[in-house]
């Protein structure tokens, strides 16, 4: 494989200090917003309950809202479910009324305010020790992966990548759940699993990036470690943009035609993409090099065979 020429290379890490100073300032924002606006717990973690009915005609989810606002319902959301005629309505958990019964009231209330029939297709209730039991597995869940992330990079490449891919994924999660704060956006279950999603695809860029920065260490004779660095994220660059644009493609389409029900899981996906291709160039990487990552740490170790030097002197 040819090697760049140090002078058809982008010069990514001449702008990492700058780079860092921006992540920390947006993973500070990040804290503060969800030490203060926290998040948006959706049904899923808060507990509540779920109805689905189905309707004569299309439903008007306006004409829905403003009908349950007026009867009490003020915490309702009202989706669309598979076609026009089906609806998913969420309630926040009520403690005086039983599932059944508040159902039964929610389907007298859109009959009456429609003036179509109106049929039960399904009611589940989400107790609130349902809801912290899933967030906290859901916690767990995250850092799990973070930790068998780290052992994973350590054992494949070295331990200043590993450090490295955990605070890019790190980074990527915070701004995410960052960003869902400050929007104060619904985050449910379709969420987590999109964070869980983001930390897949960042980890997957880093990796072809550590993967390519190793193997240039070992190749390119001349030139600092900023200068390999800087190699090895311009010979990946083009796979990691097509491999972006094309991801992007498919989330936005769901983004404006998905619906309702997985917006908050294309809006996670789409933004983590964004960051997480930008943390597989700039902190992933600046985090490895501030760590002081040199050819030494990357060149294997030659084991000599038992016996070689008795062989070479013998004649």
């Amino acid at each position: 494989m040819q090697i760049l020429r140090l002078k058809e290379t982008v010069a990514f890490m001449s702008l990492r200090k700058y780079a860092m100073i921006f992540s920390a300032i947006l993973m500070l924002a990040s804290i503060a917003s969800l030490a203060t606006n926290k998040l948006n717990f959706g049904l899923d973690f808060t507990g509540g309950t779920l109805i689905e009915v189905g309707f004569e005609q299309a439903a008007d989810l306006t004409q829905l809202r403003e009908v349950l606002d007026s009867n009490g319902y003020q915490d309702a959301v009202v989706q669309l479910y598979g076609s026009s005629r089906d609806v998913v309505i969420r309630l926040g958990q009520r403690d005086d009324v039983k599932a059944e019964m508040l159902g039964n009231q929610v389907l007298k209330v859109l009959t009456d305010g429609t003036g179509q029939n109106v049929d039960m297709r399904r009611i589940e209730f989400v107790g609130a020790s349902v809801g912290d039991e899933l967030a906290e597995q859901g916690g767990l869940a995250m850092l799990t992966a973070l930790i068998c992330i780290l052992v994973y990079v350590a054992f494949r490449f070295e331990w200043r990548f590993a450090i490295g891919s955990v605070v890019a994924l790190f980074h990527d999660v915070l701004l995410t759940l960052g960003l869902f704060s400050v929007l104060g956006l619904e985050f449910d279950l379709t969420v987590l699993a999109a964070i869980l999603a983001v930390i897949g695809y960042s980890l997957n860029d880093t990796i072809v990036v550590s993967d390519r920065i190793r193997e240039n260490f070992r190749k390119v004779r001349n030139g600092s470690p900023e200068e390999i660095i800087d190699i090895s994220l311009t010979q990946t660059l083009s796979r990691t943009f097509i491999t972006s644009i094309t991801t992007l493609l498919v989330l936005a389409a769901l983004f404006f035609k998905g619906g309702a029900l997985i917006h908050g899981f294309a809006t996670a996906l789409l933004f983590g993409v964004f960051v997480g291709t930008y943390s597989s160039i700039y902190v992933a990487s600046s985090v490895a090099l501030s760590l002081g990552i040199s050819k030494e740490d990357l060149i294997p170790e030659v084991i000599e065979k038992e016996g070689a030097d008795q062989e070479e002197m013998m004649p």
